[in-house]
């Protein structure tokens, strides 16, 4: 399937699962003024031909655990002929704690997100595995220290900041 056969109909659906998978076949046939038979059918084509490419829950890990960290890594990376990132951007793909990984405009040609048990989990990551990697010429780690808004999911107002301000006191 390509873009050009995704009508407006079909988009408002990808929109809706986008936005709470949760929502059962009979919900999205309400919504989109169609049947659950249609409805089933599409979304079974839409993974089928790989645009719906799976389904998550949205965990706010901080609640969970107050160690458990994230980083966004950029590489300046060496691409390889006939290549170019493919070759690299794959081998990082398979590490365990990556969780992304993207091909960027500007000063790093890769921009990695990882996820580890603490801060320095994730240094160690980086010292030990990622900078040593073939054709890694630099990287820069950025650590995310508080998320506001992710995939379109608040998870703190003004209130719980109040509460945080004082996270990084000793």
């Amino acid at each position: 399937m390509t873009t050009s056969n995704v009508t407006a109909s079909d988009r408002k659906l990808l929109d809706l699962l986008a936005d709470d998978a949760k929502l059962t076949a009979a919900q999205l046939a309400a919504m989109l003024n169609t049947t659950e038979e249609a409805v089933a059918a599409r979304i079974a084509e839409f993974e089928a031909d790989g645009i719906i490419r799976g389904y998550q829950a949205i965990v706010d890990w901080e609640r969970v655990d107050a160690n458990k960290s994230m980083a966004l890594i950029q590489l300046q990376v060496v691409p390889e002929p006939e290549q170019g990132f493919d070759k690299l951007a794959h081998r990082i793909m398979q590490l365990d704690q990556v969780e992304g990984v993207y091909l960027m405009s500007g000063g790093y040609d890769l921009t990695v997100v990882v996820q580890g048990e603490s801060m320095r989990d994730i240094a160690l990551f980086v010292a030990r595995r990622l900078s040593t990697l073939d054709g890694v010429r630099a990287t820069m780690t950025h650590f995310i220290l508080s998320r506001y808004k992710d995939r379109n999911v608040i998870y703190h107002d003004e209130a719980v900041r109040e509460i945080r301000s004082y996270v990084f006191d000793d």
